[in-house]
């Protein structure tokens, strides 16, 4: 349907106790087969069998407005539903009027989405800002690999999370895009938290009168301690070549719908654009939280190919151990206290001198404590101690977990090996991975630990 038929005779139905569309005119028969459904099964147009099952539990007559997918368009109908006595049959007649056809809302122009699709398919990490200039989103991974938490800086000024540098002339690209309200490509930033350049590049999007409401963009890692999400290939044999590229485009197309994905549910999770049912809203965090455990197994098969590469390699950096200890701690608070469960970090003062890679460090530490957090009980402690062995600097994560059999502590260190396989969440991927980037620095992960008394790892690297 294309036009607006207001002067069309109302469209009439019956569902019954079970839910069952049982009668339909013609125009409802159709629109109901087009959702997937047929009579004498569930009316499948979620929007009126929602209606209709709201009339049956209220024992009465409920008469909106609801919007309806139908292929490309959107229908706008009013729907009256009028539960018969539940003593006698428990049926719900429909009444159905409006039928008004409207173009189904984009989230943006097509030329916006298309520059936009650019810049995901070939940026190292996302972030969106709002007209003012202040972040509305950023890349899950982003945080966790380049050490500044994300969620905090949401909401916060773009200059809180860069340092913005001049481009040639003196000039700031990012200016003249704001200016002119078109893409810029060559803005050089500096990362306040830990000092990574990154390039950043963004198109400007833009609201439903046209007006100019922030920008979509991409950074790229200049810096080559940080190497990007996906590391490129160096001459490898044609299986790994195979093998990489597998990695490269599972990564490139996966990363940004599901960073959006969880974004947007989160959002309808946290009711930000009005009230909602909490039914609809309990949806919601599942979806978020099944996109977060997509993402994870993402991310665990790009490193896994990245660190079996015979060439991989790490950087020899001066690190501080124990703000990297911090800052891993930070980054699961919120996930900590949703579990109920405290995380006693390293003071601030305190330091730990090693050499290591910054990212890699914060990758394993992430991993380590995340798992105390997962296995803690509720109420439980987490404990994060940096402390200096001879030549060798250790950050010991202890729990107060169920503990870890001796015979299974070797096989937690193998790939997508997991203790109890029925627990939920994990890929079996994150202690071997972390055990295999601690020692490409020089260091180790070891585990002390008995059934009933918690679980004690200790990250080592070499000190300063």
């Amino acid at each position: 349907m294309n036009v607006s038929e207001p002067m069309l005779p109302p469209v009439r139905g019956m569902v019954d106790r079970d839910g069952r569309l049982v009668e339909a005119d013609q125009r409802l028969h159709d629109l109901n087969a087009r959702a997937g459904g047929d009579i004498g099964q569930p009316l499948a147009v979620p929007q009126i069998a929602a209606l209709a099952r709201l009339a049956q539990r209220l024992g009465i007559l409920v008469s909106r407005g609801v919007v309806a997918a139908d292929g490309p368009d959107d229908l706008e109908l009013w729907v009256r539903a009028e539960p018969e006595s539940a003593a006698t049959s428990g049926n719900v007649r429909l009444h159905i009027t409006g039928w008004r056809s409207r173009a189904a809302w984009q989230p943006a122009a097509a030329a916006e989405e298309r520059a936009t699709d650019f810049l995901r398919s070939e940026g190292d990490w996302l972030w969106e800002t709002d007209s003012a200039l202040r972040l509305t989103f950023l890349s899950l991974s982003a945080g966790a690999r380049y050490g500044f938490d994300a969620g905090a800086m949401l909401g916060q000024p773009l200059t809180r999370l860069f340092v913005l540098g001049e481009g040639d002339g003196g000039v700031f690209p990012i200016l003249g895009g704001l200016a002119l309200q078109q893409r810029f490509d060559d803005q050089v930033a500096t990362i306040r938290a830990t000092g990574h350049r990154v390039r950043l590049a963004a198109t400007p999007r833009t609201d439903a009168h046209g007006a100019f409401s922030g920008f979509v963009g991409a950074a790229y890692a200049l810096d080559d301690s940080v190497p990007p999400t996906v590391i490129p290939p160096a001459a490898p044999a044609a299986a790994d070549a195979v093998t990489t590229a597998f990695a490269m485009r599972l990564d490139q197309a996966l990363r940004a719908p599901l960073d959006r994905i969880i974004a947007n549910a989160d959002s309808i999770h946290a009711q930000s654009e009005g009230p909602l049912r909490q039914d609809y809203a309990d949806y919601a965090a599942d979806i978020a939280s099944a996109g977060r455990h997509l993402m994870g197994l993402v991310d665990d098969l790009v490193d896994l190919q990245a660190i079996e590469r015979p060439d991989f390699v790490v950087a020899k950096e001066a690190i501080d151990l124990a703000d990297v200890a911090r800052r891993a701690a930070g980054l699961l608070q919120v996930r900590a206290s949703e579990a109920k469960v405290r995380i006693d970090r390293p003071s601030l003062g305190e330091t730990l001198a090693a050499t290591g890679e910054f990212r890699r460090a914060l990758q394993v530490l992430v991993n380590l404590i995340g798992n105390a957090v997962r296995y803690s009980p509720t109420d439980g402690m987490v404990w994060v101690r940096a402390e200096r062995e001879g030549t060798v600097a250790a950050v010991i994560v202890a729990d107060q977990g169920k503990g870890i059999a001796l015979a299974d502590q070797a096989r937690i260190f193998e790939k997508f090996e997991r203790v109890d396989p029925r627990e939920v969440g994990g890929s079996g991927l994150g202690l071997y991975i972390a055990r295999r980037l601690a020692r490409a620095m020089g260091g180790d992960v070891t585990v002390d630990s008995a059934p009933g008394q918690g679980a004690r790892f200790v990250f080592t690297l070499p000190g300063r």
